[in-house]
């Protein structure tokens, strides 16, 4: 329909223009033949006029593709310029909108796709600079402790137990390094497609419960109130990965949960659903802070984290796993009320045709 709407004015457009100069011939040519003193028989009269208004026709016609070749130029120029800015990591470049009065204009969706792609380009480098960034700051640290008590190790006067004292530092802060290195290279390979991603069968109940008591110094030291609640069911899942995403969640509530408090572990199913839930009541997180827990390096409280060991990558390596298994995270927490962690993750079809034929 639109195209031939399109073909109606360019036709309605070429009859207008011939009728124009044609009654601009049959005006002015007159003048011309009595001004000249031409004497023409009326078909060498007619001939000409017609000869005229072709030519002026197809003259208009030329001088339009003249400045519309012109104006095409002028924007082929301007994206070779912006290309080669963006080239040069300028992603601040901006195409005008020139096609305004013709929004499906190819030239149109050409703008703004270039201009979404240096938005789009702008973002990474911001996200690749504060990661570098992050990063330095994240080794400087421990490197910083390492080297300086190096220096104080140096010292004659020291007694073997201020000595000792310095060694544990260092190897504290050695490990909280290796740490690092090791979440930097998982969260990186994780990202990658060539990551490998082992589904099996298994019994999701059985290896909360496992996790939970692979903590139990921790708890016990702390005096902490358990209440689990665990469905029994299977999963169609990566074992190893939800190894982690159960670990971090359960040391997270374990370390910001004061002496003689509750940590709380649910899991059911839901329809299709597996359901875990892992609540505390801890300090809790200010709502400010709840939209970033998942990026990178981002600690609510930086003293905080760097006394308990924390890097700031461990949320961020639970979201990605969870991700990966096509779920979901869920946090809520308000500060001194707790923190509740909720995982949704979604049990294939495969598993659940297994579980009807057992059944």
């Amino acid at each position: 329909m639109k195209k031939a709407i399109h073909i109606l004015k360019v036709v309605c457009s070429f009859w207008v223009l011939v009728f124009i100069y044609s009654a601009v011939v049959n005006f002015v040519f007159p003048y011309t033949r009595d001004a000249l003193n031409f004497h023409l028989t009326d078909f060498s009269e007619g001939f000409i006029k017609t000869i005229l208004t072709i030519f002026l026709f197809f003259l208009t016609i030329w001088l339009t593709s003249l400045a519309g070749v012109s104006r095409r130029m002028e924007f082929l120029t301007s994206i070779m310029d912006a290309m080669k800015r963006i080239s040069t990591g300028d992603f601040d470049v901006r195409l005008n909108h020139q096609f305004d009065h013709a929004k499906n204009h190819p030239f149109e969706k050409f703008v703004e796709g270039i201009n979404d792609m240096a938005e789009e380009l702008k973002e990474l480098e911001e996200m690749r600079q504060e990661f570098i960034s992050n990063v330095s700051h994240e080794i400087q640290s421990p490197l910083a402790s390492i080297s300086g008590f190096a220096r104080v190790l140096k010292r004659s006067e020291l007694t073997p137990e201020e000595r000792n004292h310095y060694l544990d530092i260092i190897e504290t802060e050695s490990l909280r390094l290796g740490h690092l290195s090791d979440n930097l290279l998982k969260l990186t390979s994780m990202e990658s497609d060539r990551y490998p991603f082992d589904l099996k069968t298994y019994r999701l109940d059985k290896q909360i419960r496992k996790v939970l008591l692979s903590c139990e110094p921790q708890w016990l030291a702390k005096s902490l109130q358990l209440d689990i609640s665990l469905d029994e069911f299977e999963v169609y899942a990566d074992e190893e990965l939800l190894d982690q995403v159960w670990l971090n969640l359960i040391t997270n509530s374990i370390k910001f949960t004061p002496d003689r408090g509750t940590l709380t572990v649910n899991l059911r199913k839901q329809n299709e659903i597996a359901i875990v839930t892992i609540a505390d009541t801890g300090i809790g997180i200010g709502c400010e802070h709840l939209e970033h827990i998942f990026e990178r390096f981002y600690k609510v409280d930086p003293s905080r984290n760097r006394a308990l060991g924390g890097s700031g990558l461990g949320l961020s390596i639970v979201k990605k796993i969870v991700d990966m298994h096509e779920g979901r995270i869920e946090v809520k927490s308000e500060t001194d009320e707790g923190t509740v962690f909720t995982i949704h993750l979604p049990i294939p079809d495969r598993q659940l045709e297994n579980e009807v034929r057992s059944q």
